[in-house]
């Protein structure tokens, strides 16, 4: 089993879902994306989840973000729990839910934790790029539902950090300041990258505006 690590090319793969069989990287297109892992179909913790994710399309098409979530339950199962979400949610379920019976793409991305179960995949996220790479993991225990408001915020800093030579502090939201890092010390770029200027408690720890807002 291979240990996927951040920047490593998220691995490409075929599988039957819930639209149909899917080729991921083709599916993914140049699109940013959050492959995330669930339990089971027909459990509370994930209808939940599934349904936070539907009712957040707005915001992953705003920022061009695929989801596609992920079991080792059958395509036509998927289909039957999609109702259920769709009724007790009060959503559309827009994205797919791969059907990975086989359990080789949860194997691919070792889901599967055996000191949690030994046939059923944690609660695994990946936010990938357009480029393929994994940029960002979460694993989270069968029995703790995800923070959505976390992923969505964590694919903000990302795609700030990558526009601008910039890094996030903790808690950082979208609007709040933001950390110059360490690699920039002339102050000629310093002014020329972030005219808004800057504070520094340290030398070491300089604070700007946000420099798109």
């Amino acid at each position: 089993m291979m240990t996927l690590r951040l920047g490593d090319i998220a691995p490409d793969f075929e599988q039957d879902s819930s639209i149909g069989k899917i080729k991921f990287h083709e599916w993914a297109g140049d699109s940013w994306v959050v492959l995330f892992s669930h339990p089971a179909d027909f459990t509370p913790v994930c209808t939940t989840e599934l349904g936070l994710t539907a009712k957040l399309k707005p915001q992953f098409d705003k920022r061009n973000v695929k989801a596609i979530a992920l079991s080792v339950d059958p395509a036509d199962q998927h289909l039957e729990w999609i109702k259920d979400i769709e009724a007790t949610q009060k959503t559309v379920v827009g994205f797919p839910i791969v059907a990975d019976a086989d359990k080789s793409v949860s194997t691919l991305y070792d889901m599967i934790h055996p000191n949690q179960s030994a046939t059923a995949t944690v609660r695994s996220v990946f936010i990938i790029d357009p480029q393929k790479k994994i940029r960002l993991t979460l694993t989270y225990p069968m029995s703790v539902g995800r923070n959505f408001d976390e992923i969505l915020r964590a694919i903000d800093a990302l795609q700030l950090t990558d526009n601008y030579t910039v890094a996030t502090p903790g808690n950082w939201r979208d609007g709040d300041d933001v950390i110059i890092p360490l690699s920039i010390q002339d102050e000629a770029v310093i002014k020329q990258k972030f005219p808004k200027g800057y504070k520094a408690e340290r030398p070491y720890l300089r604070v700007t505006p946000q420099p798109n807002k």
